[in-house]
């Protein structure tokens, strides 16, 4: 059974729900095509490191019995997703690209992946990572280098890389990762797909760490969170419905829900952007297509405005998102840092850190969202050479320094913001753009409503062409 318009590689999650509602597909048909798929492109990829093919149509096949008895319940019923390698998932190693872990394969599955599999989603394979998920490619001595499906000589980004180059290729519908330094929001850029950094602490993070996970407390994030990754804009929101909210002992007490959208309508939207900063020059080939956006967007008549909210300290945010990152780095790490900070100090750092948020704040009480670059290039050729501080990215306009590609990424960090990244073109020579929708706190639903009427006025995603079939 099949409709002429019904896609099963390259439909959104919404579209591909509703085709086994309806039983256009079944779940194991879907499922099977989907490894078909994996068979035949993951080889050049390498952006899926491991499967569990028997559970998951164990899992398809209990889904085609619900959905056969007319009561389906579970927005994800019979979707085949990934997940990011760095989660916890019962019988397989979530090792962060570290070798000693290879063989340790965690007894439980992490919070988020539970939601979404209680939703009804079937975990397809897990999704490659880099080293600590420190670095914007992909690549570690366990797993190999992942390619962008795009041009295979590039990166897709990272470290939700392989995640993001799967989606792309059509292999699963979703995929769960995680972003500090812009890790599900430069692997959605790189290859074209959107993707959502959640507000701070949305989603349980409880199971997201390197090592065999046994259902112990969550590592303190008051940088990092889990989000989404899909290819279209409106299945981030279905994900977040499925994945939000407190867990136990809190879930006794309060519940969540996604709020609604400011606006429905673009011309009603009070923006905010900059697309270019002195401090992190945005290559031309990729400022040309952000261009466009912003032609289009005066078009629809909404209300514009360029320029960092007043007074905002740049340099300051900077300083204290680097004080935090390399906190959480040694925590996660679980070694003692070279020279411990005090926890006055952290207390500092942490109140800096909201101020920044409530100046954000203030400022999205006369403005909706707040456009701005993923990055200042497009996908890059892979580097690999060390030390990572001494490699440089080519761009139209010369080398830009490598550690500078997460810079346009901190402000939503550091503020915990949601951030949502849409897919608004290709550059002269084929790569994706995206752009990053910033929007207030715990109002996701507003970046990832302008994402969704973004991609209905100008277009949104595309398979990458050696893909496609």
């Amino acid at each position: 059974m099949s409709q002429p318009d019904f896609n099963p590689a390259f439909a959104t999650t919404w579209e591909t729900a509703a085709a086994l509602r309806a039983r256009t597909i079944s779940a194991r048909e879907l499922l099977a095509m989907t490894y078909q798929r994996i068979d035949r492109h993951n080889p050049a990829l390498k952006a899926i490191v491991w499967q569990d093919r028997e559970r998951a149509m164990v899992c398809a096949t209990q889904a085609d019995k619900v959905l056969a008895a007319g009561t389906p319940s579970g927005a994800f019923l019979g979707v085949p997703v990934t997940i990011k390698e760095s989660f916890a998932y019962r019988g397989s190693p979530n090792t962060w690209g570290l070798p000693p872990l290879k063989d340790a394969p965690s007894p439980r599955t992490a919070a988020a992946v539970e939601r979404l599999e209680s939703a009804g989603a079937i975990v397809v394979g897990k999704t490659n990572v880099p080293v600590m998920l420190a670095d914007w490619q992909s690549d570690n001595p366990i797993y190999g280098t992942t390619n962008n499906p795009w041009d295979l000589t590039r990166t897709p980004g990272g470290s939700t890389g392989g995640g993001a180059a799967a989606l792309a290729a059509g292999m699963g519908c979703l995929t769960l990762g995680s972003d500090l330094s812009g890790s599900i929001r430069i692997p959605a850029h790189f290859c074209g797909v959107y993707g959502h950094k959640p507000t701070l602490e949305l989603i349980d993070t409880a199971g997201f760490q390197p090592g065999p996970w046994e259902a112990s407390p969550a590592v303190p994030m008051d940088l990092s969170v889990v989000g989404p990754l899909a290819r279209g804009a409106r299945d981030l929101a279905l994900a977040l419905e499925a994945m939000g909210g407190p867990a136990r002992p809190a879930a006794i007490a309060w519940t969540w829900r996604l709020p609604r959208p400011r606006h429905t309508r673009l011309r009603d939207f009070r923006i905010g952007y900059l697309m270019d900063d002195a401090r992190a020059p945005v290559s031309s080939d990729v400022t040309s297509v952000y261009e466009r956006v912003l032609t289009e967007l005066s078009l629809t008549g909404a209300t514009m405005e360029r320029g960092w909210p007043d007074g905002l300290d740049v340099e300051g945010q900077l300083k204290t998102y680097q004080f935090l990152l390399f906190a959480f780095i040694n925590a996660v790490g679980r070694e003692e840092p070279a020279k411990p900070e005090t926890h006055w100090r952290w207390m500092q750092e942490t109140q800096r850190r909201l101020r920044f948020r409530a100046m954000w704040q203030k400022y999205f009480e006369t403005h909706d969202v707040f456009l701005c670059p993923a990055g200042f290039s497009a996908a890059f050729p892979h580097d690999h050479s060390q030390p990572l501080e001494k490699r440089v990215v080519e761009t139209t306009d010369g080398p830009r320094p490598y550690l500078t590609m997460p810079w346009w990424t901190i402000s939503a960090t550091l503020s915990g913001l949601p951030a949502t990244i849409a897919p608004v073109g290709l550059t002269a020579t084929e790569l994706p753009v995206g752009i990053q929708i910033v929007a207030p706190m715990w109002e996701d639903g507003t970046a990832i409503e302008f994402a969704a009427l973004l991609s209905d006025a100008i277009g949104g995603f595309m398979p990458p062409p050696s893909f496609g079939a």
